[in-house]
């Protein structure tokens, strides 16, 4: 049998407190006057323990060669202690070492010192007269008793494990398909089902969406979408409580509660018809998760074979209540991520509209004044030609400069600054609009995604300070403090329509502003906020959080 990392840690622990257990007893044994050696109930106690060790051969995913160890040092005891209660509570701390390696608490602990006190007592005779018979129903009943919490200890140990795998499979860079059915099969091994769903109601889209992963999913996962009519095929109407069924025909079978109050349902609903056609299972879990702090999706586990129990519903609630944070960031980011690429296309497509497409107009146009100049003047025509290929000379170098842009960066964070020195030298020779750049203190220390996007923010600024703004001056401030990096973009163009100082909210909300800048700014957990005053300029601000 091989150990995980935390059950490796936790028999470090057990063996140290083990090793003191040892010590306190030797130092009793050493203040208690000599006792005459009670060899029956020793005996008694060693066959006990004999008896758990031939559980653990029957059983060794369970326990393992540590109950072989615990045993010898019994052993040893048996030689070297002769004090018959001083040993039958080395065995009862033993049996604990040996039985609970794959658990651990304070709780357990309490419980195995009561026992020892009580023992201690009898041994002193304080509570009945024959201690001998009492150390030999003592020590099983604290075995028992250890062992009914280290069994408690090891399941709640499982869960923390599952819960941090679980959160852990939700990240940004695999994707919300990839993160979805890295944490579906999590579910369907934990709670050993045949599959798991999460649908999703977007009330912006009016449409649901499901993922579904079979037990040990490995293909790629596509969401199912589905109209808003269909919302009780996955129990989307209700969501107000936590439901089993383990019967889905006829009344059916199970049990649930409201998700706020936790108070028992005392009659089931019947599970409607739609759900049972699309969920096809004999067993089913269903509890809430909540997005913007309202119930708007339902995770479901599907088993034929296997009946739900409570404590099943109660490990899935707290799972949801896990993955619902993650989940919902997750989501976010990913529609942050959707409109940015949605600005990003606007953007291009009107660069295109206002300069290679009119461009191309204008040559149309010219080409055609010149079709009939050819007749009536050819040596006129031919001198506007060259007017024409200056034109298109203009035109190629614009398109040029977009692909350019259009280009993936790979900003380093060591490479920022200079990148962008470089760019503000392309900016001043293009355009012959002045642009101080002032670094101030060392280059911001930040991960090289947010230095490419704070690098794409500096360039759009500056792309749009051009085309727009009419500016004959540019300052551009870097820097970074104790808690966050700024960049400051100011002009002395015309400004934006609006006049005041507008954070990105408070401009979404006026449908005002950079679009794309504030798309950016928002996808890498950014402030941004745009002082305008028309006619004398504008200045933007980025802020990015260092945590």
């Amino acid at each position: 049998m091989r150990l995980d990392r935390e059950q490796v840690r936790f028999l470090s622990q057990q063996t140290s407190l083990l090793r003191l257990v040892v010590l306190l007893l030797v130092g009793m044994t050493m203040l208690a006057p000599a006792a005459v050696r009670e060899t029956t109930p020793v005996h008694a106690l060693l066959a006990g323990y004999t008896l758990l060790a031939l559980l653990a051969v029957l059983m060794p995913e369970r326990f393992g060669w540590l109950v072989w160890a615990d045993a010898a040092a019994a052993a040893v005891a048996l030689v070297l202690v002769e004090n018959g209660l001083v040993l039958a509570l080395l065995v009862v701390f033993a049996a604990y070492g040996a039985a609970l390696w794959f658990a651990g608490d304070t709780t357990v602990l309490a419980v195995t010192a009561l026992v020892a006190a009580v023992l201690v007592r009898i041994g002193h005779g304080l509570l009945v007269a024959d201690r001998a018979d009492w150390s030999v129903l003592a020590a099983p009943v604290a075995v028992a008793l250890a062992g009914a919490l280290g069994r408690l200890q090891r399941s709640q140990m499982d869960e923390r494990a599952f819960l941090a795998r679980l959160v852990s499979a939700l990240q940004f860079e695999r994707g919300l398909a990839e993160s979805l059915r890295l944490a579906l099969n999590e579910l369907t091994e934990f709670f050993h089902c045949q599959e798991a769903v999460l649908a999703f109601y977007d009330r912006s889209l009016e449409r649901i969406f499901s993922w579904r992963v079979p037990a040990r999913f490995s293909g790629r996962l596509h969401p199912q979408s589905a109209p808003a009519t269909r919302r009780d095929a996955f129990l989307l109407n209700d969501l107000h409580a936590h439901l089993c069924w383990n019967r889905l025909e006829g009344p059916g079978e199970g049990f649930g509660w409201h998700r706020g109050t936790r108070q028992r349902l005392r009659e089931l609903p019947r599970l409607p018809g739609p759900s049972r056609q699309a969920l096809a299972a004999r067993n089913l879990l269903a509890v809430t998760l909540e997005f913007e702090g309202e119930p708007a999706a339902r995770l479901l586990l599907l088993n034929s074979r296997r009946r739900f129990r409570p404590s099943d519903l109660c490990r899935l609630e707290r799972a949801a209540r896990a993955l619902q944070v993650p989940l919902e960031n997750l989501y976010r980011l990913r529609h942050l991520r959707a409109r940015a690429v949605e600005a990003e296309r606007s953007r291009i497509s009107l660069d295109l509209h206002d300069g290679v497409l009119q461009t191309l107009l204008s040559v149309e146009i010219q080409l055609g004044v010149l079709q009939r100049k050819l007749r009536e003047n050819p040596e006129a025509a031919a001198a506007e030609l060259a007017g024409v290929l200056e034109t298109l000379r203009g035109g190629r170098e614009e398109l040029r400069q977009m692909v350019t842009d259009l280009r993936p960066l790979g900003v380093e964070s060591a490479d920022l600054v200079d990148l962008m020195r470089g760019y503000a030298e392309r900016f001043r020779n293009e355009t012959g609009i002045g642009l101080d750049l002032l670094i101030q203190g060392p280059p911001p220390a930040l991960p090289d995604r947010l230095c490419r996007e704070l690098f794409q923010i500096y360039r759009e600024a500056l792309t749009n300070i051009k085309k727009h703004a009419a500016a004959t001056h540019v300052v551009v401030k870097l820097f970074q403090n104790e808690t966050m990096a700024c960049l400051v973009v100011d002009d002395n163009g015309k400004g934006f329509s609006f006049a005041g100082r507008f954070s990105s909210d408070e401009l979404d909300r006026l449908r005002l502003g950079p679009i794309s800048i504030k798309e950016r700014t928002r996808s890498i957990g950014g402030l941004l906020t745009v002082e305008s005053n028309p006619g004398h300029g504008a200045r933007l601000t980025i802020e990015i959080p260092l945590n």
